[in-house]
């Protein structure tokens, strides 16, 4: 059996937080860890005791933004290839054409089918 896929998960909304946890936690393949805001976020990952394989960002958050903290994971040598899966209900065209453009591997639609979560992350990381 493969190792799990590890996840981290950041969202200053404890509930969107939560159902993800939830949501990505049934499937037996993923490991999920999350963070409230990118400060803990970057605190997680500067601390380097647990890596991920991909980092589900809030686009919207107070403090760091998802793109803010994108920048400063691609600034960070040790992670700067982590694959990064911007989550926001801003996705039109053009916002998500801007968000890959920043380095994203692509959007999730909030608010996102708790069903399909697990299946987006996958196809996104290919």
């Amino acid at each position: 059996m493969s190792a799990p896929i590890k996840i981290l998960c950041v969202d200053d909304d404890h509930d969107i937080r939560t159902i993800a946890l939830m949501s990505l936690g049934l499937d037996p393949g993923m490991e999920v860890c999350s963070a409230a805001s990118g400060a803990e976020a970057l605190a997680l990952l500067d601390a380097g005791d647990w890596r991920p394989d991909v980092a589900l960002l809030d686009v919207m958050m107070p403090g760091m933004d998802g793109p803010t903290l994108l920048a400063q994971i691609r600034a960070r040598p040790e992670i700067s290839a982590l694959p990064v899966i911007f989550m926001t209900a801003r996705a039109r065209q053009s916002d998500v054409d801007a968000y890959c453009a920043l380095g994203a591997n692509g959007v999730i639609v909030k608010p996102f089918d708790p069903i399909e979560l697990a299946r987006q992350v996958r196809a996104l990381i290919g």
